[in-house]
């Protein structure tokens, strides 16, 4: 398959003399953070995971197997391997959450989208000697199967069309639909998946933005480029309406559609892409989840890093021409929030950011994304540190 992170890079240097005034600056290398300083926030990471986890080897069960996933995700991404106890035990819990239907989740719940691309990501990196490759094909299939088409009675005209959701709400949303499009990425996917197709389609319809992906009427009340939450059932946006009825764009739904449309293969010269590097570069901050203050705020840092990643961004200049080395700042900002014991947490719990261990999971998540050649250990982590 294309590695489309190799080609969105090529992209970028074919298109860059017309695109300089709008999207951020972009080369092979980085000054990226400190690596005293990132090693020793990943260690005391780490100290404290070690700490938090139960001994059927569950990080806050409360919550089902989704915490567990990220953790343990978050521990292969920093180097860990498969025989870790730590993640050995975290992968032994997620699977016991199999189901026949190649689902994994937790019995009776809303988040089977959720729980189940999470824990294909999750299989996925722990797959070096192919021991979940039976697994990961049914839990593809079952991920496919529940995405809202027409299956589901909603054909290509539907607002609902391609998406994926908690069930509760009985609609998609953009968040859902951009943890189905990791998945099948990480599954091996490419744009031209059919699953791939719908599930742009979807997100295109949750970009303020104006064009023949997206004729909502949300679309044209407040065109910044950015996107909200869904724009299926009437249309939501978590930070509000405008004042002229518009669903207003926010920082963590804005990278999270911007990474799904690099995934699925939309190109630097493509209006949705362009628009939403601008409405990036113009709300630039690390101290708030813009649109929606400290709500989400680590979900957010999560989606900025990986985003920013997969578009292979050294900086991004903000709107009054500032360049910023996002992995330097995003690292400090992490390392100065960083709690005594190793975690982070939210003060504001929304979304289960009262959390510490789905807080220190999206931490670890997103440093893993600020690493650069001057941090040499896989991952950011030596696996012998000896924290077990």
């Amino acid at each position: 398959m294309m590695n489309f992170r190799h080609a969105f890079r090529t992209w970028w240097a074919l298109f860059s003399t017309s695109l300089w005034l709008i999207v951020p600056a972009w080369s092979a290398e980085s000054i990226g953070p400190d690596p005293a300083t990132y090693r020793a926030t990943v260690d005391r990471a780490l100290g404290y995971l070690r700490s938090s986890q139960s001994p059927d080897g569950s990080f806050s069960s409360f919550a089902g197997p989704g915490v567990t996933a990220l953790v343990t995700t978050a521990l292969l991404h920093h180097g860990r391997q498969p025989s870790d106890p730590m993640v050995a035990r975290g992968l032994a819990y997620l699977e016991g959450f199999v189901h026949e239907d190649g689902g994994v989740y937790q019995q009776g719940t809303f988040y089977q989208n959720y729980e189940t691309c999470l824990a294909i990501v999750c299989f996925t990196a722990a797959n070096q000697d192919g021991r979940y490759h039976d697994l990961l094909k049914k839990a593809e299939a079952f991920v496919r199967g529940i995405q809202w088409d027409e299956g589901e009675g909603h054909d290509p005209s539907s607002t609902s069309f391609g998406g994926s959701g908690y069930g509760k709400h009985k609609r998609p949303d953009l968040s859902n639909t951009s943890f189905l499009i990791d998945a099948l990425k990480e599954t091996g996917a490419g744009p031209d998946d059919p699953a791939f197709k719908k599930a742009l389609a979807f997100v295109s319809r949750c970009q303020n933005l104006e064009t023949e992906h997206n004729t909502t009427p949300w679309a044209v009340k407040n065109p910044d480029g950015g996107f909200y939450y869904t724009a299926a059932a009437g249309g939501l946006s978590q930070a509000g309406e405008t004042e002229t009825g518009g669903l207003r764009s926010y920082g963590s739904m804005t990278y999270a559609g911007l990474k799904s449309m690099i995934y699925a293969g939309v190109g630097p010269d493509d209006p949705r892409v362009q628009a939403a590097f601008l409405w990036a570069k113009n709300h630039y901050t690390l101290t708030e989840n813009p649109g929606i203050g400290s709500a989400g705020l680590y979900y957010y840092y999560h989606t900025f890093a990986k985003a920013l990643d997969a578009m292979e961004a050294t900086t991004i200049t903000d709107s009054n021409g500032r360049p910023h080395d996002w992995r330097r700042e995003l690292a400090e900002e992490l390392a100065r929030a960083q709690k005594p014991d190793g975690s982070w947490v939210n003060s504001n719990s929304r979304w289960l950011e009262g959390d510490p261990n789905l807080v220190t999971a999206y931490c670890l998540l997103a440093l893993a994304y600020c690493q650069t050649k001057e941090i040499p250990f896989p991952r950011g982590l030596d696996v012998d540190m000896g924290l077990d």
